[in-house]
């Protein structure tokens, strides 16, 4: 049975606000810590008003702190928004004060619009310099070496576990020469999920860290009572879709119960196009849904994520997909 992980963004719904969307974070991961979950990630973005996980080294700390056993990471640090050295300095941090728990996964996007881009990191024109910037991260968390002119203090010497993320080949051929752990974003990009994970596999180099290929894909899940519900809740996470790429973010709105008044024909075939790697249904549909995308994918890890309006039945859907992926293998 592969392991099951989770991925948030702190989302924060209408009518609430940050400071809620915290707590409720904080008690997803300690549910995600008591029914076994594997890893608790945290993705960056910026400007976003759905999102409140824009500081996500802070929320790593907030969340390992809070929580004992699940490993908890990023999904990813979008290094192009940071300085390598940086980067390798707050997750020493991480990994000094949580040991065996903290994870960093790197991004190649910036996680949110040009203007924001620029004013995240002012003098840095693209993400061109991505591969240098990981390779230069890496060395920072490698021992110091003496007359080392610039090391990371905390990080030299520190095994943090480094994953590569992405949503196209390129992050697959990076992850593969570098020996790292690759993580694909198939939950919102699945057009190229098949091919990327084969160079992937294929290319991959055996490193100090990392023997073989290990391939995580992440995958949409609602799950409730009953099929008709889940497709319900289903419709934020569509609404917030359909806001963006009208160019109106907002916070997550209220499901609706006909999203076909809400989307016009051509945006109904981008989004369920975007959100293909989608399993919906009670508890016996969503065990077969995820038993059947690991049987034609093989990922050696799945990464759930689920932007549901409703702090509760949030919850009580990651609750249920743990339940049935458990039920379904002991049967």
């Amino acid at each position: 049975m592969i392991p099951l992980s989770i991925l948030d963004l702190a989302p924060v719904c209408e009518g609430s606000d940050t400071t809620a969307a915290f707590a409720n974070m904080l008690e997803l991961a300690q549910q995600a810590d008591a029914l076994g979950y594997r890893r608790f990630w945290l993705a960056e973005h910026h400007n976003m008003p759905g999102i409140a996980s824009a500081a996500t080294a802070v929320l790593i700390g907030h969340v390992a702190g809070g929580t004992q056993r699940i490993r908890v990471g990023a999904g990813g640090i979008m290094l192009p928004n940071h300085a390598p050295l940086q980067a390798a300095e707050q997750f020493g941090t991480l990994a000094s004060l949580y040991p065996d728990r903290i994870d960093l996964g790197l991004g190649r996007a910036p996680g949110t619009d040009q203007p924001t881009a620029r004013a995240l990191r002012r003098y840095f024109d693209s993400a061109d310099q991505f591969p240098q910037d990981v390779r230069e991260l890496l060395h920072y968390f490698e021992p110091a070496q003496p007359g080392q002119a610039v090391q990371a203090v905390p990080g030299a010497g520190l095994r943090v576990p480094v994953w590569i993320l992405g949503s196209s080949l390129f992050g697959a051929r990076l992850a593969a020469s570098l020996g790292l752990p690759y993580a694909f974003a198939s939950h919102f990009a699945p057009d190229s999920m098949d091919e990327a994970l084969a160079v992937y596999r294929r290319d991959f180099r055996e490193s100090a860290t990392l023997k073989r290929p290990h391939a995580m894909l992440a995958l949409n899940v609602v799950a409730s009572e009953s099929e008709a519900e889940s497709r319900r809740l289903f419709t934020s996470q569509q609404q917030s879709f359909v806001n963006l790429r009208r160019g109106n973010p907002g916070r997550i709105p209220p499901p609706v119960d006909d999203i076909d008044t809400f989307w016009q024909p051509h945006e109904k075939v981008g989004v369920e196009r975007a959100l293909a790697c989608t399993v919906l249904g009670d508890a016996q549909q969503v065990g077969e849904g995820i038993a059947a995308f690991v049987d034609r994918h093989q990922p050696d890890e799945l990464l759930l994520t689920a932007n549901i309006y409703d702090h509760r039945a949030r919850l009580r859907s990651f609750e249920l997909a743990m339940q049935a992926w458990h039920a379904r293998h002991a049967a």
